[in-house]
């Protein structure tokens, strides 16, 4: 119960979950739209996205045994898991940030590289393009759901608040492993399009 006593306040969490999230998206469609131009691409950022993936597959593993160890009722463990998780997002996003403020805008099917898709390349991407933009989409619209959901769950746990933890992570839990392991599928997509002009 002392580290209960020690932790945040729910109203202070809600605040500083709402203030996370408004930073995280502000920034991200800042950086994400050119308004500030970016320097040349450092050698170490060209890895990032791949980094970003390779995160993003082990925090799907380390959720997946979250919830496997808390279903076996072994809490300790899946406390443990739940911060390695959080860990793991933290780097996620920062690899996610620096990407997103370097990186052209990157687009699927075009492979002359030079930032449209025209109708030919289109044509040559076919339905590959769809599949790829409706996992796109699905992935950034539940990447903006979750991140709230995942803090305050966080939360609950961290204060032993179990019912409402358990109430949120019905929900937070799948949202989070599909933005995860669609994370990898988007990079594995997109990646043969990338081009670094420097």
């Amino acid at each position: 119960m002392q580290t209960t006593a020690k932790w945040i306040t729910d109203k202070t969490a809600i605040t500083l979950t709402t203030i996370i999230t408004f930073v995280v998206f502000t920034t991200v469609t800042v950086l994400g739209s050119k308004i500030i131009p970016a320097p040349a691409i450092p050698e170490i950022v060209k890895s990032f996205p791949k980094y970003s993936a390779f995160i993003n597959g082990l925090t799907s593993i380390v959720l997946i045994l979250s919830f496997l160890s808390i279903k076996n009722k072994k809490i300790e463990l899946h406390r443990r898991f739940n911060y390695t998780a959080m860990i793991l997002s933290g780097i996620f996003l920062v690899l996610y940030i620096a990407t997103h403020f370097f990186f052209p805008d990157t687009r699927y099917g075009d492979v002359n590289h030079d930032y449209i898709v025209d109708e030919s390349e289109k044509t040559l991407a076919g339905s590959s393009r769809i599949i790829y933009l409706v996992i796109l989409i699905s992935h950034i619209l539940l990447a903006a759901i979750v991140l709230p959901m995942v803090l305050l769950s966080f939360h609950y746990g961290k204060t032993n608040n179990v019912m409402k933890h358990r109430k949120l992570t019905r929900y937070s839990f799948p949202i989070w492993l599909y933005v995860t392991i669609t994370g990898v599928i988007v990079y594995l997509m997109i990646s043969p399009f990338y081009y670094f002009p420097n």
